[in-house]
C-alpha cells in the first residue's frame, strides 16, 4: 500500500512537472500561440461563471453568460454582492486551476475527476449559456472531451491533460491580473475591468491597479497552496 502510495506521488510530480515544461514551451513560442486560443476561451468561460457562482452564493441571481471571440465576455447577473462578485472572475479561475491541480494530483482517480468535470460544464453549458453561442460551443467541446479522456485514456494521459488544463487556466487568471496591475490603462480609468469596477462601486478611495495587485497577489498564494499541499508537502515529510 505504502509502495503505491509512493508510486503515485512520485507520478503525480512528473506528470505535472511534464505539464509544466509544456506550458512553458506554448507560451514562449509565437508559432504555437494558436493552441493558446481554445484555452483562453476556456478560461474566460471558467472567469464568467465564477461571477455568477459569486452571484448565487451571496443571494442573487445569475442570468447567462457570454464568450467574445476575442477571449472576452461577460456575466449578467442580478441581485448579490457586487463585493464579491467582481473579484470572483479571476480569484475564481484561480481556484478553480488550483483546485483541479491539487485533486489531479492527490487522488488517483484522473479519469473519474474528468469525468465530474465534464459533468459539472455540461450543466453550466445547459442553464447559463445561450443555445448555439460560443460559451455553449466552448462548454460542450470542452465537456466532450473530458469524457472522451475518460473513456479513452489511460491513468497517465488523464493526469497531464487535467494538470495542462489546471496550470493553463490557473496561470492565465494570474498572468491576467499580473498584466492589470501594469496597464497605464487601468491606472487612468480607460481600461473597464472588474477592478475598475469594483474601485468604482465598491472601494472608490482604492485605485483600481491596486485592486488589481491584491488579487494578484491572492491568486498567486491560491495556485501556490495547491502546488505545495499536492506536491511538495509529502515530499517533505
Amino acid at each position: 500500500m505504502f509502495a503505491h502510495l509512493m508510486f503515485f506521488r512520485q507520478r503525480a510530480l512528473v506528470t505535472a512537472a511534464l505539464a509544466a515544461v509544456i506550458v512553458f514551451i506554448v507560451w514562449n513560442v509565437p508559432a504555437l500561440n494558436i493552441v493558446l486560443y481554445p484555452f483562453r476561451l476556456f478560461v474566460t468561460f471558467v472567469h464568467e461563471t465564477g461571477h455568477g457562482a459569486a452571484a448565487l452564493i451571496s443571494g442573487g441571481h445569475f442570468q447567462q453568460f457570454v464568450v467574445d471571440q476575442n477571449g472576452g465576455g461577460y456575466a449578467l447577473t442580478a441581485g448579490g454582492s457586487r463585493a464579491l462578485i467582481l473579484p470572483a472572475g479571476y480569484l475564481g479561475a484561480a481556484l478553480f486551476g488550483a483546485l483541479l491541480f491539487y485533486l489531479t494530483n492527490t487522488l488517483p482517480y484522473p479519469r473519474s475527476i474528468a469525468l465530474a468535470l465534464a459533468i459539472l460544464l455540461a450543466l453550466v453549458t445547459v442553464f447559463y449559456t445561450q443555445l448555439l453561442s460560443l460559451a455553449f460551443f466552448v462548454g460542450l467541446i470542452m465537456a466532450g472531451v473530458l469524457v472522451l479522456l475518460w473513456r479513452y485514456a489511460d491513468r497517465g494521459a488523464a493526469m497531464l491533460a487535467l494538470n495542462l488544463l489546471a496550470i493553463l487556466t490557473g496561470l492565465n487568471a494570474v498572468n491576467d491580473l499580473i498584466a492589470l496591475t501594469g496597464s497605464a490603462d487601468i491606472s487612468a480609468g480607460a481600461l473597464r475591468n472588474d477592478a475598475a469596477a469594483f474601485s468604482a462601486e465598491v472601494a472608490p478611495l482604492v485605485p483600481a491597479a491596486v485592486w488589481a495587485l491584491l488579487w494578484a497577489g491572492l491568486a498567486i498564494l491560491i495556485v501556490g497552496a495547491a502546488i505545495y499541499f499536492s506536491l511538495i508537502r509529502h515530499r517533505r515529510r
